[in-house]
């Protein structure tokens, strides 16, 4: 099915002049001392396999020794305007000990791990190619989710921090086997939430390896929660069904879970719960979504004939001409949004599992 429901490969959009003050503003903007393309300069590469000697799509890129330290040292001054606000103090106990790069995807991200050679403790960011959308995507997530992204942008490079959690497929295929039948259940009604945001913010394309799951021990029990890892796809293609990760055949396992073990007054009412959530985050959000919507809603973010169709599919689903007048994914966003305020109490029929 996902063949059909991702239409062709999504460009990259620049950060206009009015995205670039929003950003400035709420202290995402940065110089960085190295750009995406001169990470592209390197001179030879190796796969990268996993524990299961399986390729991982990624590869270990190398430069050369007069090119390296350079790199390393800017690798460095970027973690440092991620995580400490630029302190440099700690850079002597820092070590760059991989640069991995992946063709595979839109993005093409290099991910950068970074160890404290004092603790040995590692971690790891992510430089991508700067892409408007995304960065909508990110503050989107950041606003209107449980969780904050920590991101830093300029006119062509992006970092992101790691999303720690384990990927959706090796989730699905190693973990969620052996999980107890009140796991599974609790995992269902996390999906049913995840599912619900999702589609109320309009980020697509969330098949399993674009999302993580991460278990989190309490008391007796694990708990397990759902977070979007990839937000390229952002408000970008026209079909309804792109932003709603239950009809992509991935992710099928977990819709299996949803069926057998919640009843569709379970599904309503967790509907009702995350769209609640969401509601009061739009609310609370205050000046920093109004400008991000007003500024979205100038923008051009996808191809006029995706516009088109997202809008009429969305007037189907929820009968609310605010969607038809729409003139930019922004308009969309708005709509949406006003949407939630104003019914997040009411579940359409139509979004029955």
């Amino acid at each position: 099915m996902e063949e059909k429901l991702i239409s062709k490969k999504k460009p990259f959009y620049k950060i206009s002049e009015e995205l670039a003050g929003f950003l400035k503003i709420y202290d995402r903007w940065i110089e960085t001392p190295i750009y995406y393309d001169d990470l592209l300069r390197f001179s030879g590469s190796i796969v990268v396999y996993d524990k299961n000697e399986q390729d991982t799509l990624w590869v270990r890129v190398f430069y050369s020794d007069t090119e390296r330290r350079e790199i390393d040292f800017s690798l460095k001054k970027i973690y440092t305007q991620l995580h400490s606000d630029g302190n440099e103090s700690g850079i002597p106990y820092l070590n760059i000990d991989a640069i991995d790069y992946c063709t595979f995807g839109n993005s093409k991200p290099f991910r950068i791990k970074v160890r404290n050679i004092l603790n040995d403790n590692f971690t790891y960011y992510y430089i991508k190619k700067t892409d408007a959308s995304r960065v909508y995507g990110l503050e989107f997530e950041h606003m209107l989710s449980p969780y904050n992204l920590n991101f830093l942008v300029n006119d062509n490079t992006l970092i992101e921090e790691h999303i720690a959690g384990i990927p959706g497929d090796t989730f699905i295929k190693n973990f969620l086997p052996q999980c107890t039948d009140p796991e599974k259940a609790q995992i269902a009604k996390e999906y049913v939430k995840f599912n619900e945001r999702s589609m109320i913010r309009l980020l697509g394309d969330m098949r399993a390896y674009n999302y993580v799951v991460v278990p989190t021990h309490d008391f007796d029990q694990v708990v397990y929660k759902i977070r979007p890892i990839d937000f390229d796809q952002q408000s970008f293609e026209g079909r309804f069904s792109v932003y709603r990760p239950q009809f992509f055949k991935e992710n099928g396992p977990i819709m299996d879970l949803v069926r057998s073990k919640l009843t569709q007054n379970s599904i309503n009412q967790y509907k009702i719960e995350e769209r609640s959530i969401v509601a009061r985050r739009i609310i609370s959000s205050g000046n920093r979504l109004t400008k991000l919507v007003r500024t979205m809603q100038k923008e051009i973010l996808t191809l006029p004939e995706n516009l088109e169709r997202l809008k009429n599919e969305i007037y189907k689903f929820t009968k609310e001409k605010a969607f038809l007048e729409s003139h930019s994914m922004g308009d969309v966003m708005k709509a949406s949004f006003e949407y939630v305020r104003k019914h997040y109490e009411d579940v359409d029929t139509h979004s029955q599992f």
